[in-house]
């Protein structure tokens, strides 16, 4: 008998699953615990392995697109037997609105007849756990270009990093769903991949009356087209579309290292882009010879009528500032936010630190020490170490610290796990890999997401104190300030020292005044005896 495979929850956070791969076709004879497909999660790409034996008869939707969970993904069960019915009471998901990948006649019947197109709708994936848009930076395939699964086919802005999308269908490319610097929504048409002659029009039709498109007026076939078809560039230069020199990233980071102009360089890759090699036997001609300073003049100087001329750019906001304002909106208006803030004497960390140093085999900074006095605080502090869901809240019994980077185009989150149970020089040397990595935009949604508590330092800035919001669902964060010296009273005399200042907000729907206030006196004393910290 026919069994319905529905789309299983494979992190605690999933709500959908998008089909990377498909291992097994209609009419493919399938074995339980053999691999059937591999599904990208909003954690990582997982193979799927079947609890079914049999036959499969239906595959709910294309590669490349998604599935929410419990949702149809496939139905398996004896050749040649009837699952029409059983589709109709199996509430197939609105993803599988574009023609699926197996024989769409017994599925429900849509509006329109899209039976035999022999072509695929490509719909923008969610790149990143707060993605909710993707600003196309740059297509590197046109209309009537072919293109291979695994091939490059655009690059795409997202709210954490501009990311490379490959192709995870084979043909010609017969619709791209926006121009570049334009954005679309996930889930919204990217674009359409099939037989050259396919009748993609209708397909479109049909995708967008299912209200599944994610897109409010497609473009014109014809105007999408005269948007893609540029002029060749010549072979000595390279590409270039919309004013974007089409290069890979690593070849765009290895010429900004080593000085280059890249605009500069031909590219040897397919449609003139160019690639690592290109940058590795480029050679710069010489710099001309600087040009004689003119002769001092005697004449008086003569100030202009005009020294000045009021002028601005407008730039387009990116879709990580686009993020951080909306989550940081989000954060301060809903969270209703309480300070607390406690001066903390750093004699002896001062000292503690330059002791570690001597042996350390990576430099341990202030920082690191912060987050370690974090970590032990908020070990004996558990009910701060929570998260609000709304009508519950989550107690951690992991400690996660997320520490916020600051990068050129705005502001990143990425987390220590497990803070508590490693060394100084481990948690030293794992931030600065995360940083470096953050500064790289390599970050991977493994790197920022899961976080319990966060740490925002602007201390090497020179600021003295302040206050941050919180990074929800989180229910506090840490602000630290600079180290200053100044005079304190030790023993009733007045002498010099060292003080640092640091402000916790808090959630008031989670956290209360007195809690808050008993994990900084646990902080403070950790930090104000850092031997404490090694034990």
């Amino acid at each position: 008998m026919a069994e319905i495979v529905r789309m299983p929850k494979m992190s605690d956070t999933m709500t959908e699953g998008v089909v990377a791969k498909w291992h097994k076709k209609v009419g493919d004879t399938v074995k339980s615990g053999e691999l059937m497909a591999e599904i990208e999660t909003d954690k990582a790409t997982m193979d799927y392995e079947s609890f079914n034996t049999g036959t499969v008869l239906y595959l709910g939707v294309p590669e490349g697109q998604a599935v929410k969970v419990d949702d149809i993904l496939a139905v398996v069960g004896k050749a040649g037997e009837d699952y029409a019915a059983l589709l109709k009471g199996g509430a197939a998901p609105a993803a599988a609105s574009a023609p699926s990948v197996a024989a769409a006649t017994v599925s429900a019947a849509p509006a329109i007849d899209t039976t035999g197109i022999k072509a695929d709708i490509v719909l923008m994936p969610k790149m990143s756990d707060t993605m909710t848009e993707g600003v196309i930076a740059a297509w590197h395939k046109k209309v009537g270009d072919s293109v291979k699964s695994g091939e490059l086919m655009a690059e795409v802005e997202t709210d954490k990093a501009t990311m490379e999308y490959e192709s995870y269908n084979t043909g010609t490319v017969l619709y791209l769903g926006a121009k570049e610097k334009e954005p679309v929504t996930v889930n919204g048409v990217l674009a359409i991949v099939g037989d050259k002659n396919a009748d993609w029009q209708t397909l479109l039709k049909a995708h967008l009356a299912k209200g599944s498109g994610g897109v409010a007026t497609p473009a014109p076939a014809a105007a999408v087209v005269s948007a893609q078809a540029a002029a060749p560039a010549p072979v000595a230069a390279p590409e270039i579309s919309n004013g974007r020199v089409k290069a890979s990233p690593l070849a765009r980071k290895m010429a900004k290292d080593l000085g280059f102009d890249i605009t500069k360089i031909a590219g040897s890759g397919e449609n003139g882009r160019i690639t690592k090699h290109d940058i590795e036997n480029y050679k710069p001609s010489a710099a001309a010879a600087p040009a004689p300073s003119p002769a001092k003049s005697s004449a008086p100087v003569v100030l202009p009528s005009v020294v000045g001329k009021e002028s601005f750019e407008e730039v387009a906001v990116s879709q990580m500032r686009k993020a951080i304002a909306r989550r940081l909106s989000e954060s301060m208006y809903t969270a209703p936010h309480f300070y607390l803030t406690m001066e903390i004497n750093m004699d002896k960390a001062i000292e503690a630190r330059k002791s570690i140093n001597e042996i350390s085999p990576v430099k341990v900074s202030f920082n690191d020490l912060v987050i370690k006095a974090v970590a032990g605080a908020l070990r004996q502090n558990p009910d701060v170490n929570v998260s609000w869901l709304g009508d519950k809240i989550r107690k951690n019994h992991h400690i996660h610290i997320g520490v916020a980077v600051a990068i050129k185009d705005g502001l990143v989150v990425p987390v220590v796990r497990f803070a508590d149970n490693k060394s100084l020089s481990h948690v030293a040397a794992e931030v600065k890999d995360l940083a470096q990595k953050a500064q790289d935009k390599k970050l991977q949604p493994s790197d920022w997401e899961g976080s319990t508590f966060t740490i925002s330092n602007l201390g090497m800035f020179g600021i003295e104190d302040f206050t941050a919001i919180i990074n929800s669902p989180d229910a506090c964060i840490l602000a630290v300030g600079g180290i200053k010296e100044t005079a304190v009273v030790k023993n009733g005399q007045l002498v010099p020292g060292s003080v640092m200042k640091v402000t916790l907000s808090c959630d008031h729907r989670a956290v209360d005044g007195a809690v808050g206030a008993a994990f900084l006196k646990t902080f403070k004393s950790l930090l104000e005896e850092p031997v404490r910290l090694l034990i």
